[in-house]
């Protein structure tokens, strides 16, 4: 039996190298015939991918093989702040020759081989401008989506309206939000208000120029790949077969099982977490995390931490650092003491009703029976290993498309609106009773939106079962790339 070997190029950062290398797994434990080799960019070293990287060169099947790439020089660090898109746009650029010699050199060694034959590149939607490498050498090109099939409507979206007015969203005035009629966006059955759109739309640093680049080489590749299920966005993906897109396959919920390796996360610090967990009640915790790169300043955190206390629920709240300090010395003192930040008096009175971790093990925690609801980032990837869990979302994005995320679990009832349109970096603070109301809903045992998301726990994971709608999705992207091989 012949060998087939995929390609893949994702982005370098915790949410789309981890959601990358689990498909991968679910791809060759689908089928004997296929071997992976992932290509790996390097940027931002000492963070998760670095811990991941070495994870999973001790764990990978020997099936999986990673290839790391030679460093390039990144971009000026100031347009990362100014405009991430626009950053990451110029890092795939700088990478594109390195990824063609690597293909290069295997399509050489497979030259020799009578038993395997690559059948293509598979690139993260950021790397979607190297389907030019793909083309260059005799290979199809497929687009691993880590979002949602609405994201992609999105894309389709700003392509089109791009030829129309070529430049960025104007940002609605909040003083007048009823003029803003929304935008009739592919895979969404309503209007989309402009308030929840994620940021890159409205940025005039770069990042809306490199966005509309790297959606209009979607169209170019052989396939869309999306990190969803037929079951939770039926109405979007019913929208996308028509002829017109290339072949979309859903094949989600791509999670990993057990939470990933981190180099903030010691053991100890594990146990210790799970230990107070065990201890709790059923359904009974409130978990608070914010992501990779979720955090908030002391006027936040104190918001944050009086709400909690007024709701008078068990809560577990992973109360991360920004990754430099703040410029003025209260700002260095928190970044050093974050306890400080909290109410005077906070610690003592909340004694074992609640639990402050610099870093939590995300999927453990939301798998563990005591934990009830999950203030949340939306960040897709925390989107679905909650609903995996049956743990309803507090809605409080901070960036990327975080805030279009939420959006779309509030309109489908999965959710407990807190905020939706909540961006990170602006002086905007949600106060203390906001925060005890959605705590308080999300907690409510006998909730519609828990009721649901229960529902749809269990559709998820009869989704990636023998016979389920993902499953037979993956067995499908299987047989259509062998066939365009």
């Amino acid at each position: 039996m012949k060998k087939v070997e995929l390609i893949f190029v994702p982005t370098p950062g915790a949410g789309h190298l981890a959601s990358t290398v689990e498909f991968v797994k679910r791809l060759i434990h689908h089928d004997d015939r296929i071997l992976v080799t992932i290509l790996s960019i390097e940027w931002n070293s000492s963070g998760f991918a670095d811990a991941y990287s070495e994870w999973l060169a001790t764990s990978q099947p020997d099936r999986i093989q990673l290839i790391q790439l030679s460093p390039v020089d990144p971009p000026p660090l100031h347009l990362w702040t100014l405009a991430p898109e626009a950053f990451m746009y110029a890092l795939i650029q700088s990478y594109i020759p390195h990824v063609r010699n690597a293909v290069t050199n295997i399509l050489s060694m497979k030259s020799t081989s009578d038993s395997t034959r690559v059948a293509g590149l598979v690139l993260d939607l950021f790397c979607s401008p190297m389907v030019d490498v793909a083309t260059e050498l005799g290979l199809s090109s497929y687009i691993y989506l880590t979002s949602n099939a609405s994201f992609f409507g999105l894309v389709l979206y700003l392509q089109a309206l791009h030829r129309q007015n070529g430049s960025e969203f104007e940002y609605p005035n909040p003083e007048n939000p009823n003029k803003d009629l929304g935008h009739l966006i592919p895979g969404f059955a309503n209007p989309v208000p402009s308030r929840v759109l994620p940021s890159l739309m409205f940025n005039k640093h770069g990042s809306y120029t490199a966005f509309v680049k790297i959606a209009e080489r979607f169209k170019d590749a052989e396939g869309i790949v999306i990190n969803t299920f037929e079951e939770l966005e039926t109405y979007a993906l019913s929208c996308f077969v028509n002829g017109q897109n290339p072949p979309i396959y859903p094949v989600g919920p791509v999670i990993h099982p057990d939470s990933l390796p981190h180099p903030e996360l010691e053991q100890l610090q594990r146990d210790r977490i799970m230990k107070w967990l065990d201890n709790q009640p059923e359904s009974s915790v409130v978990f608070l995390c914010f992501g990779s790169h979720g955090c908030h300043g002391p006027p936040q955190v104190k918001e944050i931490a009086l709400g909690l206390e007024q709701s008078g629920q068990r809560f577990l709240w992973s109360l991360r650092m920004p990754e430099t300090p703040l410029n003025d010395a209260a700002g260095a003192v928190h970044y050093k003491n974050p306890e400080k930040m909290l109410p005077e008096g906070f610690l003592e009175r909340i004694q074992e009703r609640g639990m402050i971790c610099r870093w939590a093990p995300q999927v453990d925690v939301l798998g563990h029976k005591a934990v009830g609801g999950f203030v949340s980032h939306c960040g897709w990837n925390s989107i679905l290993e909650s609903l995996w869990h049956g743990v309803p979302i507090v809605t409080w994005p901070i960036y990327a498309e975080q805030q279009l995320n939420a959006y779309i679990m509030k309109e489908v009832g999965l959710a407990v609106e807190l905020r939706l349109d909540y961006r990170g970096g602006t002086s905007d603070i949600v106060k203390a009773e906001e925060i005890e109301e959605g705590v308080r809903q999300v907690m409510d045992a006998g909730s519609e939106v828990r009721k649901k998301v229960k529902e749809m726990a269990e559709m998820a994971r009869k989704a990636v079962m023998n016979g389920g709608s993902s499953f037979n999705s993956i067995g499908r992207f299987i047989e259509d790339m062998i066939a365009n091989t």
